[in-house]
C-alpha cells in the first residue's frame, strides 16, 4: 500500500507502453473474477445500508426508537447523500494523485467506522452524523472502484463487467430486506436494539472484506501514467502468468496499439473543469443528465418506499422488508439480463431505451397510485418492472461518466459527475418525497413522481443525441489521456 505517486528518483518525461492493449487483449479468468468480488462487495454494501436504512425508517418513527417524524426520516437520507458527495470529491481527488489501491482500504475503513457509531446513535443529530461518516466512505469507494475496474477489465467486456458490479447493489438490497425480517422481528429483539445490530453486522462485514482486498494489484494504467513504469510492468508481468497457468500461452498483444505517455505527478480539478467546458462539453452534459435523473428517481423512491407502505397501505413496520425482495429482484435481474447488449447493441441506443422505458413505466404507476387503483402488492410489481429496466439505467450512468473522460482524471471525473448528479437530483429527494408522503395526498406523491419521470425522458434525449459509442474500445481510444498529447 505504498502511497507515494513516484519513487525516489524524477519520472521519466517521455514513456512508450503496451499494458493497456496488454490488459484488453486477456482472457477472462479467475484474476478477474476476485477482482471484481474484492472490489465489487462495495455496492453489496452499499445496497444493504440503504435497504437497511430505508426498511427501519418506520421503526425509527417509534416511540420507544429515536421518534423520527417522515420529514426527519428523509433528512437523514439526504444527510447521507451529502457525507457521500463530500467523501466522492474528497477521495476522488485523493484516488487520482495517490493510487486506487491505497483508497480501497480508506474509503472502506471510513465507512466501517460509520456503521459501526450508527449502531449506537441516540438521537436524531448523531444519527445523521454518523450517516454522513458511512456516506463519505461509501462516496470514495465509488471512485476509487469504478476506476480500479475500468482500468483492468478487458475493453471488449468493460460495460457488463461494471454493470454487473454495479448491478450487485441491489444482492446486498435483498440481504438487507432479508435481514429485516429478523432484526425488525418483535418476537427476537426488542424494537430499539434489532435495527443497531444491523448495522453493526454491516460493520463486521466489512472488516472482512478489508482482508481480501490485500490481493488486489494498483491500476497499471494509473502507474504508467504517474512514472512508476517499472512497478507497472513487473505487475503486468505476473498478472500475465496467473492468466497463462489457468487459460493457456497467451495471444502476443498488437504493437500498433502502444502508447506514448509524458507523466505528471497529479491532475487537479482545473484540468477536468477545462475539459468539461471545452472539448468534453457534450460529454458533460451527457454525463450530468444521466447521473441526475437516476439520482433523483432511486433516492426519492428508495429511501422512502417503506414510508409509502405504512402511511397509504397500512404495511407493519416489521414487513417493509418484505415488499422490498422483488423490488431488488427485478433491479438485478435487469443488469443481469440486459447487461450484455451494453456490450453489443451499443452504449447509445440501449442507455436511450432503459431511461425511456423506465420513464413510461413511471408515469403509468404514478397515475395508478394516484387513483389508489394498486394494493402493496401491485404497486411493488409496478415498481419491480420499472427498475427492471432503471437499474441498467443508472448502472449505465456510473459506466459511461468512468469511461468517455482522460485516464489522468478518471476517479476525480466519477467523483465530480457522482457528487453534482447526487447534489442536484438526489440530496433532495428523500427529503421532497418525504414531506410528500406526510401530506398524505396521493396526487402530491404523484407530482413527484412525474417530475422523475421527466428527468428520465430528458436523459433518454440527451443519452440520443451526445451518447458515445465506447463498446468494445479501450480506454485509450475512448478518451485521448491527457500526458499523451504533452
Amino acid at each position: 500500500m505504498d502511497a507515494a505517486p513516484f519513487p525516489a528518483a524524477n519520472p521519466p518525461p517521455r514513456v512508450r507502453t503496451l499494458i493497456p492493449a496488454r490488459l484488453d487483449r486477456l482472457p477472462w479468468s479467475r484474476f478477474h473474477l476476485m477482482l471484481v468480488m474484492a472490489l465489487g462487495v462495495t455496492w453489496i454494501l452499499d445496497g444493504l445500508e440503504v435497504t437497511l436504512v430505508g426498511a427501519v425508517s418506520g421503526v425509527l418513527q417509534d416511540q420507544r426508537t429515536l421518534g423520527f417524524t417522515p420529514a426527519e426520516i428523509g433528512l437523514t437520507a439526504t444527510c447521507y447523500l451529502i457525507g457521500a458527495v463530500s467523501g466522492s470529491l474528497v477521495f476522488g481527488y485523493l484516488t487520482d494523485r495517490y493510487g486506487r489501491r491505497l483508497f480501497f482500504f480508506v474509503t472502506l475503513s471510513v465507512y466501517l467506522v460509520g456503521a459501526l457509531l450508527t449502531a449506537f446513535a441516540w438521537d436524531l443529530w448523531s444519527f445523521i452524523a454518523f450517516r454522513m461518516i458511512t456516506g463519505a466512505g461509501i462516496g470514495g469507494e465509488y471512485a476509487a472502484i469504478n476506476s480500479a475496474i475500468d482500468e483492468l477489465v478487458p475493453a471488449r467486456l468493460r460495460g457488463r463487467v461494471a454493470l454487473y458490479i454495479n448491478g450487485s447493489y441491489w444482492v446486498g438490497a435483498a440481504l438487507g430486506a432479508v435481514s429485516t425480517l429478523v432484526f425488525l422481528n418483535p418476537k427476537l429483539f426488542d424494537v430499539d436494539l434489532g435495527w443497531r445490530i444491523g448495522f453493526f453486522v454491516g460493520a463486521l462485514l466489512s472488516l472482512v472484506i478489508l482482508l481480501v482486498r490485500r490481493h488486489v494489484p494498483e491500476s497499471l494504467r494509473w502507474e504508467i501514467t504517474h512514472g512508476r513504469c517499472a512497478e507497472a510492468e513487473a505487475a503486468m508481468d505476473e498478472i500475465e502468468q496467473r492468466v497463462a497457468a489457468q487459460c493457456g500461452r497467451l495471444p502476443a498483444p498488437d504493437e500498433t496499439q502502444a502508447i506514448t505517455l509524458h507523466p505528471r505527478r497529479h491532475f487537479g480539478f482545473g484540468l477536468i473543469l477545462r475539459a468539461a467546458l471545452g472539448e468534453y462539453r457534450r460529454r458533460a452534459l451527457l454525463g450530468l443528465a444521466l447521473m441526475i435523473s437516476q439520482a433523483f428517481l432511486y433516492n426519492a423512491i428508495f429511501f422512502t418506499y417503506a414510508l409509502v407502505l405504512t402511511e397509504f397501505y397500512a404495511v407493519p413496520q416489521a414487513q417493509t422488508g418484505l415488499y422490498l425482495l422483488p423490488f431488488a429482484a427485478g433491479n438485478f435481474i435487469g443488469v443481469v439480463l440486459l447487461g450484455h447488449y451494453f456490450d453489443t447493441v451499443g452504449r447509445r441506443q440501449m442507455i436511450a431505451a432503459t431511461y425511456l422505458a423506465s420513464a413510461l413505466l413511471l408515469l403509468c404507476t404514478g397515475w395508478l397510485f394516484a387513483q389508489d387503483a394498486l394494493t402493496a402488492i401491485t404497486l411493488t410489481l409496478m415498481w419491480t418492472l420499472i427498475f427492471f429496466f432503471a437499474s441498467p439505467a443508472a448502472s449505465a450512468a456510473y459506466l459511461t461518466v468512468s469511461e468517455i473522460f482522460p485516464l489522468e482524471t478518471r476517479a476525480l471525473a466519477i467523483a465530480f459527475f457522482y457528487s453534482v448528479g447526487t447534489g442536484v437530483g438526489g440530496v433532495a429527494a428523500p427529503w421532497l418525497f418525504g414531506t410528500l408522503i406526510g401530506t398524505g395526498s396521493r396526487f402530491n406523491v404523484f407530482y413527484g413522481y412525474l417530475f422523475a419521470a421527466a428527468l428520465m425522458v430528458a436523459a433518454a434525449l440527451i443519452a440520443l443525441i451526445y451518447g458515445v459509442a465506447a463498446e468494445r474500445k479501450s480506454l485509450e481510444h475512448v478518451a485521448r489521456p491527457l500526458s499523451a498529447g504533452e
